[in-house]
């Protein structure tokens, strides 16, 4: 743990999963939305999956993340499978680096996790050229730095509920 770095309260699981739900509604009703689905939007799910298998590896990992991704690949109507590998391989990455990234500041984090999401629209965006789709263009670069850009929001929203001051006690100094 950093110098100075406040003590967390743990994360409760109603949060949890209730923010990787949230994020799935959010990139559903951004695929239905005014620029439809459009390359260069950021992806909700993949920021809030990446934050929680950062942050709660033991809770949100790999299979949470196929999970999430078949969810995506059914409402995209996209091939069976496509966000699954991607979100998979992103999870993967996140959970092979989540202890030296905890020792990041929150901006030095955002270009940390920049690569993972760069591999995950790669993946994408290889499966679907694969399947016989169309590159979706230059766009498509886009997104992950928008992702990463976001990171810094994401955290600071999510970590919320665990900073909240635990019950004063006498007996306790934190």
């Amino acid at each position: 743990m950093r110098r100075g770095q406040q003590l967390l309260l743990p994360a409760k699981g109603w949060f949890v999963f209730g923010s990787l739900i949230a994020a799935l509604l959010l990139n559903m009703i951004q695929g239905m939305g005014l620029w439809g689905r459009a390359a260069w939007t950021p992806d909700a799910l993949a920021l809030v999956l990446v934050f929680w298998t950062v942050h709660q590896p033991l809770r949100v990992g790999v299979g949470v993340a196929f999970a999430m991704g078949l969810l995506m690949d059914v409402h995209q109507g996209a091939m069976l499978g496509q966000h699954a590998l991607a979100y998979t391989a992103m999870s993967y990455l996140a959970v092979a680096i989540h202890r030296r990234l905890l020792w990041f500041s929150v901006p030095s984090q955002a270009l940390q996790v920049l690569p993972l999401f760069v591999v995950s629209h790669a993946i994408a965006v290889l499966v679907r050229l694969i399947a016989g789709g169309t590159f979706p263009g230059l766009p498509v670069l886009l997104a992950p730095l928008l992702e990463s850009l976001l990171w810094p929001v994401v955290s600071v929203i999510l970590l919320m509920p665990q900073r909240r001051a635990p019950d004063p006690d006498a007996h306790r100094p934190l």
